[in-house]
């Protein structure tokens, strides 16, 4: 008679700039790429293998928490995980299905509204495109129908609610406050439950309008605002007992106990979350406190037998219903005290309106070319999902009106996404934060840019400028950025990616990797159709003809290009559409025969004659490459300035001591010296093949004594991802003593540094072999073998480093 469920939901602001359909370098996430990266590392994989521990704090287990709680990913960040973090995206399909087989056919995973819109200040056609998509993000993700959709925000209206029952969605969930008043079935009379008094304990049905009815589950928000800002999970025990209050002897029903919140919580927001989750779920278990379920199968087991009325417009994280993402209700993120969120209603009316402007533009050009405009938009998340030439060309073939050209083609699909991101720039995170300046404000400025760069290059007039016009009403609270028509010229008009600009970075990057008669540029494939390179000391010159296609559009040009490098960050190149190419070669053969007669001032006389109008230059590299270049033309300088710094340091590494035994500071020059020539001497000997123990020791018996501080992120990501490396070796060899060894002998080292280094993954890794191949040797260590008594007792010192009971 008691169950519990636990929901996560889990998601991530979209980071991608539109035009390149990828998240470039984040620097604020160092030492990892991009946020997504980062918090993937302490939250959404940690969850698929969490640990439990025993009292000496050795991992007994490890557990996929997704297998044991409701859980639900944002499509768009879930797209993210299949790319980037293939393990924890297997581990969430697996979960899902484990799920079925222990709650009676019913998985844990739920489907979410696609792009987190706040769905009731979308209009009726948006919120149906957005359940579609996320439905069938969610059958292509885990194989099954969604039983139940998560509403970005809990935002929802009865309109909502309409288009998710229209659509086969069984149940939502929603906060305490969201209820309205309910009744039991049979019965006329309503109860109020304004103000966060409903009973949590039990499902609801919601009779709608159109006679279609729809369960709702209210969370206990007590216990979920515990998890979320009461650090309940600092302690698993507390975790559990805090769930186990939930229920009460005073129901004569079945109940429920569940609550909901962020899943970062679980890991991100909380560290080590994700193991008092694991905790208290194997607590509760274990001693039958409590009967482990999810939404799909308490309702079915126990179908809702009262009725609920919402408090339309409203959330569960704006206690002013959905002001929060159109106007300035008092609802931040706090730490700004004098900043108002004025800007928001100007932004919402500035996106209203072009959504608006675009409706009919795209009605009237999509007519000629698609059968069913709109529902060729509610199905258009199938090429979404795979961008696979043939599955667009399969697409347009069974939407269009007749056999399209390849520019009708282009035309359609250019529509499309115009349509897509005039969606994806009312993600809800854009309102969310305080400034309009913020990452995620910028954000959705920049889909709706893309938005307005697609409807241009379709023949729309004068729609960036009266778009920018309507911006210039949401004020920045910060006098540097002005209002969003700054905004815009600053940080979205830079971020447009041209076919032009493409060929400028593939013509860089040409000089410093070799690249195939084939390759990917993020969103666009490159077929290189002619390339030379020719190099005199330093100096580089590469010229080249290519052809550039969009992976989303299917858009393609033939561009040339030629690219100057005289060494260090000194480039110079242009691109250029040769209409002939006789006129190609031509400049091919003069660029390369001034080059041969080291003539400098000819060939860079050439490139600005010819590209005059179209040149580019380091700057002009997408950010990731960018830094990658650069850290190519930096390497040679900085190993200069870094055998200079420890020379320096070296001459004064006996006054710097002398200086700190007396609590003298030491002067400025003296300890960038000194912190410069550490840090990089420790980073690379961690990574050398072999690294040097003893050097190491050296190092950092050196900084202890001249009080340097260490870039302790770097140097912790250097050393786990080399102990990462030799874990893999172990796990494919872990019959191998002196490969036992070696990462025996380096964890023993790791455990004496002065910082404290992330195992997580080593510990992965290594759980399965070790386990594997001490049991597979104990019964001949047993015996005289002298191999096997090696192995295992090597094996059982590696399982003590890891904090493994083998028990």
């Amino acid at each position: 008679m008691r169950y519990l469920c636990i929901h996560g939901h889990f998601y991530q602001p979209p980071r991608e700039n539109p035009s390149l359909e990828a998240i470039e370098l984040q620097d604020s996430a160092y030492p990892y790429h991009d946020w997504n990266e980062r918090v993937a590392s302490e939250c959404y994989a940690p969850n698929a293998t969490s640990r439990i521990l025993d009292g000496e704090q050795r991992i007994v287990q490890l557990v996929n928490n997704y297998s044991r709680i409701s859980f639900n990913f944002g499509p768009t960040l879930l797209s993210w995980i299949a790319e980037k973090a293939p393990k924890v995206y297997e581990a969430l399909r697996e979960a899902d299905k484990s799920s079925r087989e222990r709650y009676s056919g019913h998985g844990n995973a739920i489907a979410q509204a696609y792009n987190h819109m706040i769905m009731p200040l979308a209009n009726r056609r948006d919120k149906v495109t957005q359940v579609k998509w996320g439905i069938r993000d969610f059958e292509h993700r885990f194989g099954r129908l969604p039983e139940g959709m998560w509403l970005p925000e809990t935002a929802v209206d009865t309109e909502t609610l309409e288009v998710l029952a229209e659509n086969g969605i069984k149940f939502t969930i929603l906060a305490p406050r969201q209820a309205k008043r309910l009744r039991k079935r049979g019965s006329r009379s309503w109860q109020d439950v304004s103000g966060d008094r409903v009973d949590p304990s039990r499902a609801y049905l919601v009779q709608l309008p159109s006679r279609k009815t729809i369960s709702v589950f209210f969370y206990d928000g007590p216990i979920s605002q515990g998890v979320a800002f009461e650090r309940l999970l600092d302690n698993g025990q507390r975790f559990a007992d805090r769930l186990i209050s939930g229920f009460s002897d005073a129901r004569q029903w079945p109940q429920l106990v569940h609550i909901a919140t962020d899943g970062e919580s679980y890991g991100h927001h909380h560290r080590f979350g994700e193991m008092a989750l694991s905790y208290a779920l194997h607590h509760i278990e274990t001693n039958k406190l409590a009967q482990l379920t999810n939404y799909g199968e308490f309702l079915e087991r126990h179908p809702a037998d009262h009725f609920a009325e919402i408090v339309s417009n409203s959330s569960w994280s704006c206690v002013h219903g959905v002001e929060r993402w159109r106007s300035n209700c008092g609802c931040n993120s706090g730490g700004h005290p004098g900043w108002t969120q004025e800007w928001r209603a100007p932004l919402r009316a500035a996106l209203d309106w072009l959504r608006d402007e675009l409706t009919p533009f795209y009605e009237q050009q999509a007519a000629p070319l698609l059968k069913d405009p709109w529902g060729a938009r509610d199905e258009y998340i199938q090429v979404v999902l795979n961008r696979a030439e043939e599955n667009a060309l399969n697409f347009l073939g069974s939407h269009a009106t007749h056999p399209l050209s390849d520019e009708e083609q282009v035309a359609a699909l250019k529509l499309l996404e115009m349509q897509r991101h005039a969606m994806l720039m009312y993600t809800s995170c854009g309102w969310f934060f305080d400034e309009l300046s913020g990452l995620e404000t910028v954000q959705v400025i920049q889909y709706a840019g893309r938005a307005i760069r697609l409807a241009q290059d379709l023949g729309a007039k004068c729609i960036e400028s009266r778009f920018m016009e309507r911006l210039a009403a949401a004020k920045s609270n910060l006098p540097e950025y002005s209002d969003g028509k700054q905004i815009y010229e600053k940080w979205v008009k830079p971020a447009f990616v041209s076919t032009d600009q493409l060929a400028g970075h593939y013509a860089i990057s040409s000089l410093f990797e070799s690249f195939g008669e084939r390759t990917k540029i993020y969103c666009y494939n490159v077929q290189r159709e002619d390339y030379t390179l020719e190099v005199e000391g330093k100096q580089k010159l590469g010229v080249g003809r290519a052809r550039f296609s969009s992976e989303i559009t299917r858009e393609s040009a033939s561009l040339g290009f030629a690219v100057l490098h005289l060494g260090d960050h000194n480039l110079a190149g242009g691109v250029s559409r040769f209409e002939k190419i006789e006129d190609y070669d031509q400049l091919k053969n003069t660029l390369m025969d001034s080059f041969s007669k080291a003539d400098t001032t000819q060939v860079l006389q050439t490139l600005t004659e010819k590209f005059a109008n179209n040149t580019f230059t380091l700057r002009t590299l997408f950010r990731d490459e960018q830094r990658k270049i650069v850290d190519v033309i930096l390497k040679e300088s900085l190993a200069t300035v870094a055998a200079a710094y420890r020379s320096i340091y070296e001459n004064q590494a006996p006054l710097i001591r002398f200086l700190n035994g007396l609590s003298i500071p030491v002067p400025p020059a003296f300890q960038s010296a000194a912190q410069i020539a550490l840090n990089s001497q420790l980073k690379q000997a961690f990574e050398q093949l072999e690294p040097d123990l003893d050097a190491i020791k050296g190092h950092l018996k050196e900084a202890a004594a001249s009080n340097i501080a260490l870039d302790l992120p770097g140097l912790e990501y250097a050393i786990r991802k080399r102990l990462e490396t030799e874990a893999e070796t172990f796990a494919s060899a872990a019959s191998n003593l002196e490969v036992v060894q070696k990462l025996t002998t380096l964890l023993k080292f790791v455990s004496t540094l002065p910082f404290p280094v992330v195992l997580w993954e080593v510990q992965n890794i290594c759980y399965g072999p070790l386990i594997r191949t001490m049991d597979e040797v104990r019964e001949q260590a047993q015996t005289d073998n002298e191999a096997a008594k090696n192995l295992f007792n090597e094996l059982a010192l590696l399982r003590e480093s890891l904090r493994i009971n083998g028990q």
